[in-house]
């Protein structure tokens, strides 16, 4: 049996494109990950399956991505004790405001980690995937270490970019 750490799940093919920039952080990190299609609507079986495979597979944390209605993470979370982190996806008349609110109302003693909508909230919800590793796994905490110091460095380096453009007696 082959560890696999996060199992992203998205309600449609298309949300591939806020999703691959998760993929993105796992990679860097060295995290072990599937990526599924399944909807909590229209294949409820196979979601589930998904679960118990992912399961017994070792599954750290799941990634589950959705727009509009956005039950997939709901539906996740209320079939295992494995963390869920939801991405709610941008879309709709209400262009992601209604995927967020659905994620982030959870019943009680149900609950989801809801992120920011779209890519964003990807990208975070692969480091908070990360995070929940790091406790078990020395070498993902030193990368997560690793990428806040590089992001400490690129917000110095902007600064001082920035001021080197200003005119002299500025700051």
């Amino acid at each position: 049996m082959s560890v696999t750490e996060v199992v992203i799940i998205m309600g449609s093919a298309s949300d591939w494109k806020h999703l691959d920039r998760a993929t993105g952080v796992l990679d860097d990190l060295g995290i072990t990950y599937r990526v599924h299609v399944s909807s909590a609507h229209r294949t409820p079986e196979r979601t589930v399956a998904l679960i118990r495979r992912a399961e017994e597979d070792g599954c750290r944390a799941f990634i589950c991505a959705a727009g509009m209605a956005a039950h997939l993470a709901g539906v996740v979370a209320a079939h295992t004790l494995v963390p869920v982190l939801g991405v709610p996806l941008p879309g709709g008349v209400l262009d992601g405001m209604d995927a967020l609110l659905a994620t982030v109302q959870m019943p009680a003693g149900i609950p989801v980690a809801t992120f920011a909508v779209g890519s964003a909230g990807a990208r975070n919800a692969a480091f908070f995937a990360a995070q929940i590793i790091a406790a078990g796994r020395e070498d993902v905490a030193r990368e997560l270490s690793r990428c806040r110091q590089d992001d400490q460095r690129g917000v110095e380096q902007a600064e001082s970019q920035l001021l080197a453009s200003l005119k002299p007696g500025s700051s």
